[in-house]
């Protein structure tokens, strides 16, 4: 029994996630995504561990961007396989692709023209890691699997996809490998949920596995309660309303954007918080929206109790949808308290920028951060609130308040890592920890050492295993 696993991404930092995995003769890929920390960013235009048309296959664990990212570079640079994945998740990466193609082309222009009016010359070349055509082929090589359902992916080696509980279609992927009589299985975790979240269902557990990688996002740290989410959202939105400023909401498109808007339904029902116009100012989140309506099957219970009793979980009246970009530059021109929902979550491109321009300087407004914010992107920086923030390259001072409520996290914090890894009746032969910062990874490899005596360890990145 041999099988090779490699950490090419995701190894003592965040994004980026992706594992290299060779057995039987078949290579392929578990998620390929896309590194956002800024000293992490050239890794995007690395090789790939093998030759992408040698490849025969990549296993998906959600359409979140640091899983799925550099799929369509891998297909630009000759990836021909098979690209496994719940079809929730399949609709909502080639939305998420070919959203982040645009930017990337749409990037490369404003870069040029900037650095063209100052006389600056780019150390990297005006060029976007793939485009829109190599998003739409990549996105040709899907095929859909169900939830617990053995797919066979070589000789010897089949996969099964089981609820993830972190974003609509997220998965936990079982590999089992067969070789001369002998059987071993790889658990991948994915990004783990949390138990009891709107719309999603529980993550699924396991009771065995010979190696398991475990994301640690928030390995080092305990989540505010669920329940408290939506009085620390109305605390925040009554607040900002009695100011008379706006409400800036970098929200993730895939899961936070329709959280956000399945507990402010249910503020404004209860009518904890003022009428005021609510944006989603994000064509990717009210495509994603759509998605939800479609697959109501994936709904938790007390969202299909919600359907069922006419009232939709992913909507209410007074929404605003701004699809275009002239209704976004609109939003700006809105008189009186605004809420603006807005991509990319960790502020690292998108629409959400210009709000935050808009309003960063204003003592009257607020930033409402609602989701995690990786090391070196723009809304780190804005998190630990420096006296300045430089946006568009304009240098401007930080007067909004800024604030954050931790328990909408999709992700499991160390407790709840040790809840999803404590089914497994048996100890694994290695626990590898990754998808999180070194002092994340290393506290969550401590505190799992200390609970179960198990074999923990933190893999660096490139760093390769023979599992026997």
């Amino acid at each position: 029994m041999e099988i090779k696993l490699k950490f090419v991404g995701a190894a003592k930092n965040v994004t980026g996630s992706c594992y290299y995995v060779e057995a039987n003769g078949v290579r392929l890929l578990v998620d390929c995504g896309l590194y956002q920390e800024r000293d992490l960013k050239p890794r995007n235009w690395a090789d790939f561990p093998v030759p992408p048309n040698t490849l025969d296959a990549v296993l998906l664990t959600h359409a979140h961007l640091d899983h799925c990212g550099r799929l369509p570079k891998l297909v630009k640079e000759g990836f021909t396989g098979k690209i496994y994945a719940t079809a929730a998740t399949a609709e909502i990466a080639n939305i998420i692709m070919l959203d982040s193609a645009h930017i990337q082309e749409e990037d490369v222009k404003h870069k040029q023209r900037r650095h063209e009016r100052s006389g600056k010359k780019s150390p990297f070349a005006y060029e976007p890691l793939y485009i829109k055509e190599d998003a739409e082929k990549a996105n040709r090589l899907f095929n859909k699997v169900g939830y617990a359902k053995p797919i066979l992916i070589g000789e010897g080696i089949t996969a099964e996809f089981h609820e993830a509980g972190h974003v609509f279609g997220s998965a936990s992927i079982k590999l089992t490998v067969v070789q001369g009589g002998e059987t071993r299985t790889l658990l991948f975790s994915g990004d783990v949920g949390r138990w009891n979240l709107p719309i999603m269902r529980d993550p699924s557990q396991f009771e065995q596995a010979d190696y398991v990688l475990i994301e640690s996002t928030y390995g080092d740290r305990i989540h505010g309660k669920v329940a408290d989410i939506p009085w620390e959202l109305a605390r925040i939105i009554n607040e900002t309303h009695h100011a008379g400023g706006n409400l800036v909401i970098p929200s993730f498109s895939l899961e936070r954007t329709q959280e956000l808007i399945y507990h402010l339904n249910n503020l404004l029902n209860e009518e904890r918080i003022p009428k005021c116009p609510v944006f989603v100012d994000s064509p990717m989140a009210i495509k994603i929206t759509e998605v939800f309506k479609k697959h109501p099957e994936l709904y938790d219970e007390e969202a299909q109790a919600l359907l069922r009793s006419g009232d939709q979980p992913c909507d209410f009246p007074g929404l605003v949808m701004s699809r275009t970009v002239e209704q976004s530059k609109a939003i700006a021109n809105q008189s009186g308290t605004s809420i603006m929902i807005a991509g990319s979550g960790m502020c690292t491109g998108g629409r959400v920028k210009h709000h935050l321009k808009n309003n960063i300087a204003r003592s009257d407004s607020t930033i409402l951060f609602v989701g995690y914010q990786a090391f070196g992107t723009l809304g780190r920086h804005i998190f630990e609130q420096p006296a300045t923030i430089r946006i568009f390259g304009e240098e401007l001072e930080l007067k909004a308040r800024v604030e954050k409520i931790s328990g909408f996290s999709a992700h499991a914090d160390q407790e709840e890592l040790n809840r999803w890894i404590s089914s497994l009746k048996t100890p694994p032969r290695t626990l590898f920890v990754t998808h999180g910062e070194e002092k994340a990874a290393t506290a969550l490899r401590n505190y799992l050492t200390e609970q179960h005596g198990w074999n923990c360890i933190v893999p660096e990145y490139e760093q390769e295993e023979i599992l026997r």
